[in-house]
């Protein structure tokens, strides 16, 4: 009887000729923890630059399938190479970074999440879990656990698990499921001396700007239709359209005594942006340019 790791190594090489970046998965569905070859040096450097805390995916010094998401491969030679061989060893699953394959995985942990996504959300692709489904679409957005009860959405700097193809039709991200990070933010403000379990910024609010004369509704509000903007722009101008948002919102607080929270709002623009493909300098520099403009 062949060994459960020669079906999960097939799925992983058939799923990276497909262009989806895969990598192991222990029992229990989390990742292989690091390896010793990518301690931290210091409190701010290690040996993997960005990689022990999962904010950039490609190859580090390490041979091991080490940070999460981050070491998620399409290369059939890493793939099969000893280190990850003996990691195949160990895995009882095979996970894949939507983001790097340009989708969007709603994951609905049980029926009543199910049900919930069946009237809200648009139909696509579906795949069945333990518990729930997988509702994947085409295009990126930033990841974010718990945005209702039982959803999590799974895309940039997140890993899902491989349950199959699915079924059904894939379609492309609406500003429905786009906002449901959005809101999760402004139901979910940071603690102090916390982090939210999200990859986006910290959201706008009261604490942030003790001289502006908006509301907060107002702030929010206007930095949702902004973002999903600039969401829209998938295959090109989101730059453009990030620097014309940012100069937008940024005149809307000349006449305040300030300061304005504008490095918070500024954040979530630079997010929205490279979640859509432009380059995370370009983004900073479409808003800063705004901003100047604004002033």
């Amino acid at each position: 009887m062949p060994h459960p790791m020669h079906h999960l190594i097939a799925d992983a090489l058939q799923l990276a000729a497909a262009g989806v970046p895969v990598l192991p998965l222990r029992e229990g569905k989390g990742p292989l923890g690091n390896c010793p070859a990518c301690e931290k040096i210091s409190p701010t450097r290690s040996r993997c630059g960005g990689r022990p805390n999962m904010r950039n995916p490609g190859p580090c010094q390490c041979p091991r399938p080490c940070h999460a998401w981050a070491a998620a491969t399409t290369d059939q030679q890493v793939i099969l190479n000893r280190p990850w061989l003996d990691a195949w060893r160990e895995a009882r699953a095979v996970g894949y970074h939507p983001g790097g394959a340009n989708l969007t995985v709603l994951d609905l942990d049980n029926a009543d999440a199910v049900a919930w996504a069946r009237q809200h959300m648009p139909a696509t692709r579906t795949v069945a879990t333990t518990r729930g489904e997988h509702w994947i679409y085409l295009g990126t957005m930033p990841s974010s656990n718990a945005v209702r009860p039982g959803v999590d959405v799974k895309s940039l700097m997140q890993y899902a698990r491989w349950l199959g193809p699915g079924t059904g039709t894939m379609t492309r991200l609406t500003d429905a499921v786009r906002t449901l990070v959005v809101r999760n933010e402004e139901a979910n403000p940071l603690p102090i001396g916390g982090r939210l379990a999200s990859s986006t910024p910290a959201p706008w609010t009261r604490h942030v700007a003790t001289g502006c004369r908006h509301t907060e509704r107002y702030i929010t509000d206007g930095l949702t239709k902004g973002l999903a903007k600039i969401r829209a722009h998938i295959k090109s101008g989101a730059g453009s359209q990030t620097y014309g948002v940012a100069r937008f919102l940024a005149a809307q607080h000349n006449r305040c005594p300030g300061p304005c929270g504008l490095d918070t709002i500024a954040a979530h623009l630079i997010a929205a942006a490279t979640s859509v493909g432009v380059p995370d300098d370009y983004a900073t520099r479409a808003v800063t340019r705004g901003f100047d403009a604004a002033a």
